[in-house]
């Protein structure tokens, strides 16, 4: 569970940096052929969601983080 919450921090230091443009508009992820956002990937990894787990997952395997 401790590399899940490294995770998490990586994910949101980088959307703090995020032009909020970005944030809105940019899709990063497609998971079940739902596109996500980068506000919807935060909703998600702050919620704790499942979802957000798999997102995380995800993008640790796409190395964006």
């Amino acid at each position: 569970m401790a590399n899940l919450e490294e995770e998490k921090v990586k994910f949101m230091k980088i959307y703090a940096n995020l032009p909020e443009k970005i944030r809105k508009e940019d899709i990063i992820i497609v998971i079940d052929k739902q596109p996500y956002t980068w506000n919807a990937a935060y909703f998600e990894i702050s919620s704790s969601t499942k979802l957000g787990e798999s997102i995380l997952k995800e993008l640790k395997g796409l190395s964006i983080l």
